[in-house]
């Protein structure tokens, strides 16, 4: 359908009254024909393959900003996972390859790259253990690398193996970032049913199957959620509720698609998707808090909030879904608790809880995101927060992940300063009670009933 001039002027609107933007445009490049056989090498050919395929990206994202009056806050890249790239080369770690990366990501000038990853769901394979080994020094080497491991699906069950290595993984990278607050593990994500078109980091890769170069387009747009809503008037049926939601996601869309179809044309590449995730920042009037406080719960985290994240989300994916060719990514309503101002308003007014956070992603588009705990957390403690945020994904066959960060030397209620758009972080209690008889067990948690579909 083309744009219309009264759309192009509301999307004006949007853009100078009421917050909006594109969070990001993320290009995925396949790397499958970099390996080598050592790592300096496969590092080499990354490096250039990277250049090469998005020397482009940022002028002609810049370029279309100039032209539509729409900002892009971010412009990124996804690359296949690099336990496949690297699988043939010797060597016994990754960290060359991660550094490379690195190089490569300032070249071209964008924000990150996601892709230093894994897929272990339904076991290791050599390289995999020697990537998932090399992150923590990787994390600590790099700064626009991002880091993300599947150990989970409803297909494959959990591997609990996995969750267990992965909490080793979070509290080492929390170490060695330790001066910063454990921020590294800010660019470390584990998945449940991990997407292979996910343009928003730190989980952002470039699936096996999917073109040779591809852009993908995360909308954002809390604000303009907010701002409608807020028009509508508090006496407004929910029902009501739900039809501004839809309608004013159609025109966020709208808008996002038309920037990731320019930007596929102008760099020679296929269009992919649109992911609909209403994508908070700590700017004030800009958090998806906000959105549910306005819908009518006093704080962020009380009794009802789950259901109005619920009806958010679903609202957000009907009215997105009928704008966009292709829906993708993970799609509703991120609630990262470091990055959203009224989230950090509810944990310190003693609204959100871990406990409540973790209910609540069991309706939104991701999991328990910036979510910092005490730095002292025992590492099966933290493998059992991991392995409850991936049963929610398994059993309600969705998108689940989750971004612990364990701030050294902090504990409950204190708080921990990123800066940027990564925010400000209360530390949140964790149970005291121990979960190392569980985890210990180790193995798989078989994949559930409703996974046989065939």
């Amino acid at each position: 359908m083309p744009y219309t001039s009264n759309e192009i002027l509301q999307t004006i609107r949007m853009v100078e009254m009421e917050a909006l933007d594109i969070r990001t445009v993320t290009m995925g490049i396949c790397l499958l024909d970099c390996s080598g056989p050592t790592v300096d090498q496969v590092a080499n050919n990354v490096y250039e393959k990277i250049v090469r395929a998005a020397g482009n990206l940022v002028p002609v994202a810049t370029e279309i900003e100039s032209r539509y009056g729409i900002p892009i806050i971010n412009k990124r890249i996804a690359i296949t996972p690099i336990s496949h790239v690297a699988a043939g080369c010797d060597g016994s770690d990754y960290v060359p390859i991660a550094q490379a990366i690195d190089r490569a990501a300032v070249q071209v000038g964008v924000n990150f790259v996601g892709g230093f990853s894994a897929l272990v769901h339904k076991g290791f394979s050599v390289s995999d253990k020697k990537l998932i080994d090399s992150i923590p020094q990787a994390i600590a080497a790099t700064e626009r690398v991002n880091y993300s491991v599947s150990v989970g699906s409803t297909k494959a069950g959990i591997n609990m193996d996995a969750v267990r290595r992965m909490a080793e993984i979070v509290q080492q990278t929390a170490q060695l970032t330790a001066e910063a607050g454990g921020i590294g593990c800010a660019r470390l994500v584990v998945f449940c049913n991990m997407p292979e078109d996910n343009p928003f980091m730190a989980g952002a890769m470039h699936g096996v199957g999917e073109p040779e170069r591809v852009i993908n387009v995360g909308v954002s747009g809390p604000g303009v959620v907010r701002y409608a809503l807020e028009k509508l008037g508090p006496e407004a049926p929910l029902t009501d509720v739900c039809n501004e939601i839809k309608r004013i996601t159609y025109k966020i869309t709208r808008a996002g698609e038309l920037v990731g179809r320019e930007a596929a044309q102008k760099l020679d590449c296929e269009f992919g998707i649109i992911d609909l995730s209403l994508a908070p920042t700590p700017a004030v009037g800009d958090s998806v808090a906000d959105i549910l406080e306005i819908i009518g719960v006093e704080k962020c985290g009380t009794h009802g909030t789950t259901a109005a994240l619920a009806m958010l989300t679903d609202a957000v994916k009907k009215g997105g879904a009928m704008a966009a060719t292709r829906v993708g990514g993970l799609s509703g309503a991120f609630i990262p608790v470091s990055e959203d101002a009224g989230m950090v308003a509810a944990v310190k007014a003693g609204a959100l809880s871990l406990d409540k956070l973790e209910a609540m992603t069991s309706v939104c588009s991701v999991g328990l995101d910036m979510v910092a705990i005490p730095g002292d957390t025992p590492v099966d403690t933290i493998a059992g927060i991991i392995a409850d945020e991936m049963a929610i994904g398994m059993i309600n066959n969705k998108t689940t992940a989750a971004r612990l960060i364990p701030v050294p030397g902090k504990g409950p209620g204190e708080t921990v300063e990123f800066g940027g758009l990564l925010g400000t972080a209360i530390v949140q209690a964790v149970n005291p009670f121990s979960s190392t008889g569980f985890i210990r067990r180790g193995g798989t948690i078989p994949p559930p009933i409703n996974s046989l579909k065939n």
